[in-house]
């Protein structure tokens, strides 16, 4: 379960990343600001994760 969290983390960083990128190549401030809240919602599932982790061992 954690590793399928974990990989949707990463998948939100990088989905975001490149939607913030897109979103200042055409000029979109509204698509540059949701890729930047879509890595934010990716680094904070991330950070939940590795929480977790460190009270499993």
């Amino acid at each position: 379960m954690a590793r399928n969290q974990k990989s949707k983390g990463k998948m939100e960083q990088a989905k975001g990343k490149a939607k913030e990128t897109i979103g200042r190549a055409v000029g979109n401030e509204r698509m540059t600001a949701e890729g930047r809240a879509e890595q934010s919602k990716g680094d904070a599932r991330q950070a939940k994760e590795k929480a977790k982790d460190a009270f499993r061992h």
